[in-house]
């Protein structure tokens, strides 16, 4: 691992010291899975992503397309949106905007590459996403584990497992204050995630139509808080969506780890017609 080129990048920010750090390896063909988990470990961000050359027909402009694994702390996970986008970034710097395909373990993801203004965005495309209910005694322990009284939830939004790549439990804050408190049962939380297969919980709160402000606690990645979630953003604006909290066809923005210090702004589109999300962002490298 000597030899390895590990960049470190923020995505959803232009300012390095915000939005979400994640490791990226852009050449990752002489790592097995134990040294892409030492890498992450080293790193200690909530996820790294590790590049490898494409499977055979995933299509897709030559030399623009990847298989991509990603890895926190603790383990692999099946996708990881803002380690997408700072990967995006990373080759765009590289190889120059344009459209990147990813092969990941969740499914195919395309990636969008453009630049504003001499800075990176990066727009990723979801897989088909989907949402199911969450038992009422599975509640009840997230909130327990929370220590969020019932009250607390904001009736408009109903607590439901959202999956867009990544499973997450959605869960919407009466206040803006409530979202602000967070101090939770690490030990508990990650314990019942795992149960659930859950990446982390979203935690949301509207401060307008189409405006946002959400946290995801990440216990099962080793952290204690996911600064800006890509995954989880793709998944709640499906969510969003299907429960009628937004139109069919929709730009949404989010604001994710204000209260962390490292603020970022997501960019969740909605397209009639298309079940799939966009998600977009800027990043940039940390020097």
């Amino acid at each position: 691992m000597t030899d390895t080129e590990v960049l470190r990048y923020t995505a959803f920010s232009h300012d390095p010291d915000g939005g979400n750090p994640a490791g990226v390896v852009l050449d990752a063909a002489g790592l097995d899975e134990s040294a892409m988990l030492e890498i992450a470990a080293g790193l200690g961000y909530s996820e790294s992503a590790f590049l490898t050359a494409p499977p055979e027909g995933l299509g897709g402009e030559e030399g623009r397309s990847f298989t991509v694994r990603y890895f926190s702390p603790k383990a692999e996970v099946p996708f990881c949106g803002h380690a997408t986008v700072a990967t995006a970034v990373a080759l765009g710097e590289r190889i120059g905007p344009g459209e990147l395909l990813f092969a990941t373990r969740a499914g195919t993801v395309p990636v969008s590459v453009t630049a504003e203004g001499g800075q990176l965005r990066a727009t990723l495309t979801s897989v088909e996403p989907h949402s199911e209910e969450i038992a009422a005694a599975d509640l009840a322990e997230a909130l327990a584990a929370l220590d969020w009284p019932e009250t607390d939830l904001d009736p408009q939004f109903p607590p439901a497992i959202a999956y867009a790549g990544a499973r997450h439990l959605v869960l919407g804050a009466r206040t803006r204050a409530r979202l602000a408190d967070l101090a939770y049962d690490f030990a508990r939380l990650e314990a019942l995630m795992r149960r659930l297969d859950l990446t982390t919980v979203q935690l949301v709160h509207r401060a307008g139509p189409a405006e946002f402000h959400v946290r995801d606690p990440f216990p099962v990645g080793g952290v204690v808080e996911d600064p800006a979630t890509g995954a989880a953003a793709a998944a709640f604006g499906a969510y969003a969506r299907e429960r009628g909290l937004v139109p069919a066809d929709a730009v949404l923005t989010l604001h994710q780890g204000t209260d962390m210090g490292r603020p970022g702004v997501l960019t969740v589109e909605l397209r009639e017609g298309d079940p799939r999300v966009r998600v977009s962002g800027a990043g940039v490298r940390i020097p």
